[in-house]
């Protein structure tokens, strides 16, 4: 039985509040939440080791809907073990990782081959999404709907055979999924006339730049006004991944509590941090699919997220080597790595004006949360798992290479100065990252989910 923990004199930062305070960590949990700006008497009968976190905020940890951790089959580029660590040190105490591995995770027993892997090498909470093909619905029938985040569907081109074009399977999808159904949309016939018309114009030195034109607007909407239609017309509980376009938001609705929506949608930080201009500076390195796209797609998904027609933030976290990125447009993958500094990005925007912390704080660690159904996690609350972050707003984070965590060694970020730190990261009452350093021991959990409505 570990050491009771007071973690007092915060600027507690949680369900819409402010106040000064702190909480009672006993075996893991959350065991009291306190409103007193000293070091609170009542605890000292625990004889608890004392955190002293005046001039600190502290918010529940941030959850990731949306990461690619390469394991199995791609370890070269990234693996779990330095992917949580990454995550950890960016105050992502829980993570949702996507099949589209090697193997694909398209039967259950794959599923779980990665559930013992992360049982064995991640420092942070962990799920993983169960993969759809086009041939098997039978296995996604089976997903346990308490132990499994959802089922992920790539309506657009993806690794191996993931990518789901055929209609009969799609209507079964939408209509039988036990669970959450989470999807990228982009519609491949568009992208692949798209990259004809511009191999034409280019040959093969097409520019970076050519990326959002070619997985373009009218790609991502011919898709994602599929998923909606059939979400609504099945009453599926759906989640529309990584929204790029100021057009897709007419297909989600605004005014509606989360808990009361069946059908959501994320925002990535790269949509809501990057233009098209950047390919100029960044090239390869923002290549995403979907696509960074105009500063006018980016403007509105920003006021979306604000709004609540965006519901969630997340990372799509992607790793590929510097190898890889280096190649030429045609042949350089698409994805990147995000982890370690989206939840510093996202405070930046707060400084800037465009979001309040209370809102950074709903969007990446409340909203996952009440989205995915998740159990006693993404809240600052009695009884609920310790998972917490202490921030210093008066400490800047210069991004440089020798302090990137993921595997890959590079981030789209290098360079810049955000103007906040991850000061501690708690796992489960467990201090697993301080002072710029991971700290090593017991793993992360498997996060659990209540049924759905």
């Amino acid at each position: 039985m570990s050491k009771p923990i007071v973690i007092w004199g915060a600027t507690v930062v949680n369900e819409g509040e402010y106040f000064t305070g702190g909480v009672l960590i006993k075996d893991g949990r959350i065991a009291e939440v306190f409103r007193e700006s000293g070091q609170p008497e009542q605890f000292q009968s625990d004889s608890p080791e004392w955190i002293d976190a005046s001039g600190l905020h502290l918010i529940p940890g941030a959850i990731d809907d949306q990461v690619h951790f390469r394991e199995p089959g791609l370890t070269h580029k990234a693996d779990i073990y330095h992917e949580s660590r990454a995550a950890v040190a960016g105050g992502i105490t829980s993570f949702m990782e996507m099949p589209n591995t090697v193997p694909n995770a398209l039967t259950q027993q794959l599923l779980e081959d990665k559930y013992a892997l992360a049982a064995e090498k991640s420092i942070a909470n962990y799920s993983f999404y169960m993969g759809a093909s086009n041939d098997n619905l039978e296995e996604v029938l089976k997903t346990d709907v308490t132990r499994v985040c959802g089922v992920k569907v790539f309506m657009g081109s993806s690794t191996g055979n993931m990518l789901v074009d055929n209609k009969h399977t799609l209507e079964g999808l939408f209509a039988e999924c036990p669970t959450l159904l989470a999807a990228h949309c982009e519609d491949e016939a568009t992208i692949r006339s798209n990259m004809a018309l511009y191999k034409e114009k280019y040959g093969d030195a097409l520019p970076p730049s050519a990326h959002p034109l070619i997985r373009s607007e009218e790609a991502c909407y011919k898709s994602s006004s599929l998923a909606v239609e059939l979400a609504a017309k099945n009453n599926t509980r759906f989640h529309l991944l990584h929204v790029s376009t100021q057009k897709e938001l007419s297909l989600l609705e605004e005014g509606k509590p989360l808990a009361d929506k069946r059908i959501t949608a994320e925002a990535c930080i790269h949509h809501l941090w990057f233009t098209d201009a950047d390919y100029i500076s960044k090239s390869n390195f923002i290549k995403w699919n979907p696509a960074v796209k105009k500063e006018t797609d980016r403007d509105a998904i920003r006021m979306a997220v604000k709004s609540g027609r965006i519901d969630v933030v997340a990372t799509d976290h992607a790793p590929h080597t510097k190898e890889e990125k280096s190649q030429p447009y045609i042949t350089a993958p698409s994805g990147g790595p995000l982890v370690q500094f989206a939840l510093p990005a996202m405070l930046e925007l707060s400084g800037q004006g465009v979001y309040t912390i209370t809102e950074v704080v709903d969007k990446m660690c409340h909203a996952p949360a009440t989205a995915f159904r998740l159990r006693k996690r993404g809240f600052i609350r009695t009884d609920y798992q310790a998972d917490l972050v202490l921030i210093d707003m008066n400490k800047s984070t210069d991004v440089k290479e020798e302090m990137i965590l993921s595997k890959c060694g590079w981030s789209p970020f290098e360079g810049h100065r955000f103007p906040s730190c991850i000061a501690r990261t708690f796992v489960n009452g467990r201090t697993v990252y301080a002072d710029g350093q991971i700290v090593e021991g017991e793993p992360g959990e498997r996060l659990l989910f209540d049924p759905l409505p």
